[in-house]
């Protein structure tokens, strides 16, 4: 401790004075004043001020129009090509959902009108056109190709044949246009996964250019980025449903057309052992 000696002239002897001392607490509010001081400026700036900064910032427009107003070509046209892709499997879903209610009602009716004719003939002009009416055309010309021939069994055994190969080919009919829809389904996801990748390396880029590791830099990519994935599994997960749909849809459809097949092959068998229709034996057999 320092010790003034503060003279009192001839009068007396001197007298010893304390200096003032500063605490730890004294040191601490004294830098917290100067902080304060020093940071004053800035806790001043305006809300208006703070309002500008931010909206030079970040987008103006963070809705899904807003984002692919501002995206990247590249995730432009991701999100343009997976917009059409939903567009065609809505299609595709409305059309052959018509298509094929209406062919299985056809089978369905023309089955019943099957059941009950009692010959090829009889089925022939009670049938109302359709899948089956086109089975049975295939079945009478058969038979008038094939009645010259040894025995029933090989008529019967090449109608078999003929009808199977026009319903494999109502099959294909109706299934046409499914296949789309497989492959909106498996490829869907991975369109929507590229214009991700895109969209955050345009996020990368965007920070390296403006040298900061701020979020309204970053975030705008991947909301774009995320917006193509959104759309890409929109784009899929209805398309592989609708595509199941119709492949238990076509399945039941295949089903009726094989009951129409047997039933065909029944009436052209009796009216073949009934004698209704005649088999012309070859005449080298004849003369045997």
């Amino acid at each position: 401790m320092r010790l003034l000696t503060v003279s009192r002239g001839c009068a007396g002897p001197a007298v010893p004075v304390r200096r003032p001392r500063t605490s730890s607490l004294g040191r601490v509010m004294i830098v917290m004043l100067c902080l304060a001081a020093a940071m004053e400026p800035i806790y001043a700036q305006s809300p208006s001020e703070g309002a500008a900064i931010g909206s030079a910032v970040l987008p103006r427009d963070l809705s899904p129009w807003g984002m692919f107003l501002q995206a990247d070509v590249i995730v432009k046209a991701v999100m343009i090509g997976l917009a059409f892709a939903t567009l065609v499997t809505c299609t595709v879903w409305l059309s052959k959902t018509i298509e094929i209610l209406s062919a299985r009602r056809n089978v369905r009716r023309s089955l019943h009108e099957l059941a009950k004719a009692r010959s090829i003939e009889d089925a022939v002009r009670t049938v109302p056109p359709g899948p089956i009416a086109r089975l049975l055309d295939g079945a009478v010309a058969e038979l008038g190709l094939s009645t010259d021939r040894m025995d029933s069994e090989g008529i019967k055994a090449r109608i078999t044949s003929r009808l199977q190969q026009i319903e494999a080919g109502a099959s294909r009919r109706i299934a046409f246009g499914t296949g789309v829809l497989a492959t909106i389904g498996a490829t869907g996801p991975f369109v929507g996964l590229f214009g991700t990748v895109w969209g955050i390396m345009n996020s990368f880029v965007g920070i390296s250019r403006s040298q900061a590791t701020n979020l309204a830099v970053v975030a705008p990519g991947i909301a774009e980025a995320l917006l193509a994935t959104a759309l890409g599994l929109v784009a899929a997960i209805p398309a592989v449903v609708i595509y199941n749909l119709f492949a238990r849809q076509i399945a039941a459809y295949r089903a009726l057309l094989g009951d129409g097949v047997a039933e065909i092959v029944r009436l052209a068998g009796r009216d073949l052992d009934g004698g209704a229709i005649v088999v012309r034996r070859p005449q080298l057999a004849a003369a045997e």
